[in-house]
């Protein structure tokens, strides 16, 4: 296997939309182009596992999710510290796409391990919203999370090669991921 051309490593607040625009990038390029890889994935199913929790639940935007939180980010914590690429080499095992996206990279441990293991053709993608769009998604401010190192370990500190706002207005981002669009070709014409 030759590996991926191109590795997209998104990060973004709660409720930025992240999920929403990487969701649009792998319709447009296709699944068998693009492959969407979620850090949360295995960190979820290995948090209930050890727990004895309903994995499915804690995939979705419940309540349930929401009870048990900042306990799965503390046990995340210990397996990070412990193994900084612990979670990332779990979601890319088997991944044969071209594109890889990964939608919810949260820690610079997260960014730094993409970029040590593939370099050039890693690029970094922040996807931003205002509070106020953030509100209208359904985000409350909830101490202990929105001010962990799981929202906050990217606020400072890390250049982006890519910004995208978010804040509903479907054209500006049209724009935005048309800019995106046109570099991922780019790289995919290069490469072949």
């Amino acid at each position: 296997m030759e590996g991926p051309h191109l590795v997209l490593v998104f990060s973004g607040k709660r409720k930025s939309g992240k999920d929403y625009v990487t969701e649009l990038i792998r319709e447009r390029l296709g699944p068998d182009t693009c492959a969407v890889l979620r850090l949360s994935g295995p960190l979820k199913e290995q948090y209930a596992q050890e727990k004895g929790l309903d994995f499915q639940r804690l995939l979705d935007a419940s309540e349930y999710k929401e009870k048990y939180r900042a306990d799965m980010i503390a046990w995340g914590e210990e397996r990070r510290n412990a193994d900084p690429g612990f979670f990332c080499r779990i979601i890319i095992q088997g991944v044969t796409q071209l594109v890889w996206i990964v939608s919810d990279a949260r820690r610079k441990s997260d960014i730094d391990w993409f970029l040590s293991s593939y370099g050039a053709v890693t690029q970094t993608v922040r996807v931003v919203a205002s509070e106020e769009t953030r509100k209208a998604r359904g985000w409350i401010y909830t101490p202990d999370i929105d001010d962990a190192d799981s929202e906050c370990g990217l606020d400072q500190g890390t250049s982006f090669d890519w910004v995208i706002t978010n804040n509903g207005d479907q054209e500006s981002l049209d724009e935005q991921l048309h800019k995106l669009m046109d570099f991922i070709h780019s790289k995919l014409d290069s490469s072949v």
